[in-house]
């Protein structure tokens, strides 16, 4: 006997089949809420189903829906769908040519606006059931892979907009430096010898926040000055190296588990430039693990594996590397966490918001792309980079 769900030609039966034994429940004065044999292959499956009544409630959920919609399917039936959305209008004219039977099913990509709480991206497919009382089915799948490409096309164009930002700022800033830097040296040659030693503390004040502010300028032109060497690199080879500092600056208190990948292949990059990147995320992790490492307890993770069938930038490959860098500490403060790969932002007191920038740029450079998630105790930067 084949299982129920194997082929994609059964799905519309087993729908109507659904919507029958819902129906014949309803009839015989069974809750909606009683366990169903005939439920139990939906209640299997990862995408969320949801089956309407003749004026548009919900008679049916899923427990992919109950989690999508974060509510029970008790609470659920007392709504219409369309109340559970501020732009329900577009569910509601798709349910009402559903009712008209205009089409057997129908897909289509939405974004449900929900108050209080994140849009849902997701791709319906809306299927018009032969039944008066249980009229129409909706599937509901988040449009992860679509969030992700958005996502990435807008950090490549916030990106190229901060490259020509910094180096027209830096570029602005760095010729009044020199001329500032060059009249405090000429205005502490000049000091009367009297009064050298009183006044020579604010001619150094002066010399030293503008060579701050030149190394900070220097530092900024540096991803677009630096030639781009590329050889043979092996990952574990930078991975190692990016320990080894770490380590060396924290020899206490902090675990780095290594957890590769020997499989992964050697590919054409800027060894000095992955190392970089990689060094300043795991050096803003071994700071942000502070408290963690005074305990004893903080761990960094270094983990190498190789994906498939990536796309990055609207390119697919079909292998990248996927490396990624997670550390136990108290994650990125929510209100910047969509922003940490602008210059100048930094989630820690003292730090100069360049790492992450810097990280970024070389990245793109080697075609790859650097993504984050964080929570507390649980922060994972994952860098994608194209195999051969």
């Amino acid at each position: 006997m084949r299982p129920l769900f194997i082929l994609q030609g059964d799905f519309r039966k087993m729908l109507e089949h659904i919507s029958a034994c819902i129906l014949t429940c309803a009839k015989s004065g069974h809750s909606l809420n009683t366990p169903l044999t005939s439920l139990d292959g939906l209640d299997l499956l990862a995408s969320a189903v949801i089956v309407l009544d003749a004026e548009g409630r919900i008679a049916y959920a899923n427990p992919a829906a109950e989690q999508m919609f974060e509510s029970s399917v008790k609470a659920l039936s007392h709504h219409k769908l369309t109340e559970l959305f501020l732009n329900g209008g577009q569910l509601e004219e798709v349910f009402h040519q559903a009712i008209a039977h205009q089409f057997a099913d129908k897909r289509q990509d939405l974004t449900l606006l929900r108050a209080g709480r994140d849009s849902l991206h997701v791709h319906t497919i809306v299927t018009a059931l032969d039944r008066p009382d249980m009229p129409v089915l909706i599937e509901l799948r988040e449009n992860v892979q679509q969030l992700k490409l958005d996502r990435e096309e807008r950090m490549l164009d916030q990106s190229q907009a901060n490259k020509e930002l910094i180096r027209n700022l830096a570029h602005e800033i760095k010729n009044p430096l020199g001329g500032i830097r060059g009249a405090a040296q000429l205005l502490e040659l000049e000091l009367p010898e009297r009064h050298v030693k009183e006044l020579r503390e604010y001619t150094q004040v002066i010399i030293k926040e503008a060579d701050r502010l030149q190394t900070l300028v220097d530092r900024l032109l540096a991803p677009h000055r630096r030639p781009h060497i590329v050889g043979d690199v092996n990952i574990h080879e930078v991975c190692e190296r990016v320990r080894s500092l770490i380590v060396a600056e924290f020899p206490s208190g902090l675990t780095i588990k290594r957890d590769y990948d020997l499989s992964v292949p050697e590919f054409r990059g800027d060894k000095e430039q992955l190392i970089q990147a990689v060094l300043n995320i795991a050096h803003n992790a071994a700071q942000a693990l502070s408290e963690r490492i005074k305990a004893g307890d903080a761990e960094l993770i270094l983990q190498t594996r190789v994906a498939r069938q990536v796309t990055l930038a609207k390119v697919r490959y079909r292998l990248a590397l996927d490396l990624h860098i997670i550390d136990n500490g108290p994650g990125i403060p929510p209100d910047i966490q969509e922003r940490i790969f602008y210059p100048l932002v930094s989630g820690r007191d003292g730090g100069s918001g360049l790492g992450l920038t810097l990280a970024q740029t070389f990245m793109q450079q080697h075609m790859g792309v650097i993504e984050c998630e964080s929570r507390p105790g649980c922060t994972d930067f994952r860098i994608l980079i194209p195999l051969p």
